[in-house]
């Protein structure tokens, strides 16, 4: 037992150098992405507090069909967690007009937000059953959605009154927008602990048709854009 306590402490302790050593070479989609913890939570309005310089920065450059996108679409993505949320932060480029709401909706979420400007997560938190995640979206207004979704059958179920208490803020800069969300674990059914490993995604959908810009962490490549390919979500590693 002692021996395997330390291949797993040896493992968490030397991720973070292993990533460092990759440098700019492309990521693989097998090796897991790692999440930093955090030691004190913070408001989640506080979209530049300095615990999200400690977050691994994600780019996604691709749409779903893994064709890459125009600059002025992309955008990057931090994961943080603490004993009892879930962090994720949006920094998304802006070069072409809002399409959100005319009044936002902040007090309860808002059906069918996927047809205007929004980045999402999906997340699931057992491995190995990557078909029973979550959805989390945010808009630039600061609109959100919470849906819990069952693929284990060929018809997707969506639990349309899933209630996660998801926290949320955005902010609206020149050419530029930055969101984010905070999740509590007892929403998702459980919490991690460092060296577990979740799955998930992250998304954007952004401008109108026909150039409407479907973006994907991990393109699905379906015919048409869809973001719901479970088995396309990338490990997510918690770590110390």
């Amino acid at each position: 037992m002692n021996a395997i306590k330390t291949v797993i402490i040896f493992f968490l302790l030397t991720f973070p150098a292993l990533e460092t050593i990759a440098g700019n070479m492309p990521e693989n989609r097998k090796t897991p992405i790692g999440i930093k913890h955090l030691t004190k939570d913070f408001p989640i309005n506080d979209l530049d507090n300095d615990s999200w310089k400690t977050a691994k920065e994600i780019l996604i450059d691709k749409y779903w069909s893994g064709e890459t996108s125009p600059a002025g679409r992309q955008f990057k993505a931090k994961i943080l967690w603490s004993d009892n949320a879930l962090y994720v932060r949006f920094e998304a480029d802006q070069t072409e007009p809002l399409v959100v709401s005319k009044v936002a909706n902040l007090q309860t979420k808002t059906d069918g937000l996927w047809n205007r400007d929004v980045c999402e997560i999906f997340i699931a938190p057992n491995k190995n059953e990557p078909r029973k995640y979550f959805e989390f979206e945010i808009a630039p207004n600061g609109e959100w959605i919470d849906l819990a979704l069952d693929y284990t059958s060929p018809t997707r179920e969506t639990d349309w009154k899933y209630n996660s208490g998801m926290r949320s803020a955005a902010r609206i800069k020149k050419d530029k927008i930055v969101m984010s969300i905070r999740v509590e674990w007892k929403a998702l059914g459980k919490a991690p602990k460092a060296g577990d490993i979740w799955l998930g995604n992250l998304f954007r959908c952004v401008g109108k048709d026909p150039t409407r810009g479907y973006l994907a962490w991990q393109p699905t490549k379906t015919k048409e854009p869809s973001f719901h390919v479970p088995e396309k979500f990338r490990e997510l590693l918690f770590l110390i």
